[in-house]
């Protein structure tokens, strides 16, 4: 996910058609198209001197300047690019088009948890040599897209969680600098409360992301999938409940709000001081600095706060690579564009483009003074990127997903989100959404363990 967020991750509680749903149980009859023989330098040089045309989806602001790049290099192949919609609204579109067998992109931009579903349409980039790319990008992302044994997506950009507060606020109701721990969290939040009537946040009921990361910082691994017909649902693991306990405690408390998110009113309590803080990833300074201008100066970021402060730790919400479809009639010049956006120079102009919103897994653009000193006025001068490379870096990457993630982010709102949203029990919740994840599997066809 960029950091202009992606409404896949942030708001997918939108119900998607049963008939795109049921795609996600297809794990094995992705059409095959693609040689699966190694590609050689002379195939690619072939490919790339003849004149082309490919179709490449994607929601990033300003990509058709790196696709201008990219034929500015090889003048002779055109990509016509198509802004399909943000998140989710692709992933319909997607389906729809996989499901008719025409109209499909050749390459595409597909989240992190989502690349599950779609992995048996994707091309495996292992014998285009892409393998050789790891060592170009942050180790704890490149599990993201090497999914049992194959590689089908290059990291574009990922998104490790940190807290953004109103340093004004704290500091009005007395509180000086930002919380070390989830205690700390609940008792400056009390303050803030009692001093203020305000929250210290907001904990969305329709955002079944920004939850996932939460449990995924505890120590929580609700999914797992082995990339044939096994899942594993660990919804109510003793760590995801030691986070529902908490927000169950804050909520009762009235210390947290439970509006909808990504809306105006809920941009509105950022610039009224309704919401002394957000937690939220890499994404989420850009995402204000957009859309509360008038606040500008007042914000200070921080990691998350710790349950366990000699081992620190953050998670991430949201992530994106860019993979080539099956179907593609192109694929090697589809896999050079995907490479060519995501390594390199192109890299790092996207990651330092003022127009362009990306927190880049490119262990090269993460050692540029460009990127890495950058100041942001919008938080009193700090160097925003370089506090979140250093959060990255307490992230562990043991976390997987199931290949039916629309209906686990869906049903998120309808049981664990609607508990939240309600101010009810959030166990009763959570015990929900297990009940229904596991139950939409079993009638997917898979296997479902639940330990």
């Amino acid at each position: 996910m960029s950091r202009t967020r992606s409404k896949a991750a942030v708001s997918v509680g939108a119900i998607l058609t049963a008939s795109a749903l049921m795609l996600t149980g297809c794990t094995s009859s992705g059409t095959t198209s693609g040689s699966t023989a190694n590609v050689s330098a002379a195939d690619i040089d072939k490919a790339m001197n003849t004149p082309t045309t490919i179709t490449f989806w994607s929601w990033l602001p300003d990509m058709q300047s790196e696709v201008n790049l990219f034929e500015k290099k090889y003048p002779k192949i055109h990509v016509n690019y198509q802004n399909a919609g943000q998140g989710a609204t692709e992933y319909t579109k997607l389906r729809t088009v996989i499901k008719a067998g025409r109209g499909q992109p050749d390459a595409t931009q597909i989240e992190f948890q989502y690349l599950p579903s779609f992995q048996s349409y994707l091309l495996d980039f292992t014998p285009y040599g892409f393998g050789a790319l790891k060592s170009q990008f942050v180790s704890s992302i490149w599990g993201q897209v090497a999914i049992d044994g194959g590689l089908y997506g290059i990291p574009q950009d990922y998104a490790p969680m940190g807290n953004l507060y109103r340093h004004d606020l704290f500091t009005a109701a007395g509180i000086t600098q930002a919380p070390a721990t989830w205690d700390e969290y609940m008792a400056d939040a009390k303050i803030i409360k009692a001093k203020t009537g305000n929250y210290i946040s907001d904990l969305p009921g329709n955002d079944g992301g920004q939850f996932l990361s939460l449990m995924w910082q505890a120590g929580a691994r609700p999914f797992a999938y082995d990339g044939k017909k096994t899942v594993t649902v660990n919804i109510e693991s003793p760590e995801a409940k030691k986070v529902v306990d908490y927000w169950n405690s804050m909520i009762k408390q009235g210390l947290v709000d439970t509006a909808p998110d990504f809306n105006n009113d809920w941009y509105q309590g950022f610039v009224s001081g309704k919401y002394a803080g957000w937690l939220v990833p890499a994404w989420g300074p850009d995402n204000l600095t957009g859309t509360v201008a008038k606040t500008s100066g007042d914000w200070t970021t921080a990691p998350l706060p710790q349950w366990d402060p000699s081992n620190p730790a953050s998670s991430y919400w949201g992530g994106s690579s860019d993979a080539v479809l099956k179907t593609s009639k192109h694929p090697i010049v589809a896999a050079e564009l995907v490479k060519f956006l995501n390594t390199g120079a192109s890299a790092l102009q996207m990651a330092t483009s003022p127009k362009q919103t990306l927190f880049p897994p490119t262990l090269a653009v993460q050692k540029n003074p460009a990127f890495v000193e950058q100041k942001s006025a919008f938080f009193n001068g700090q160097q925003v990127n370089k506090l979140y490379l250093d959060i990255a870096k307490t992230v562990d990457p043991k976390f997987g997903w199931l290949p039916y993630m629309d209906f686990v982010y869906s049903n998120y709102s309808t049981t664990l989100g609607k508990a939240i949203a309600d101010k009810t029990d959030l166990e009763t919740g959570l015990a929900a959404w297990q009940a229904a994840v596991v139950a939409y599997g079993k009638q997917q066809g898979f296997t479902v363990k639940t330990n």
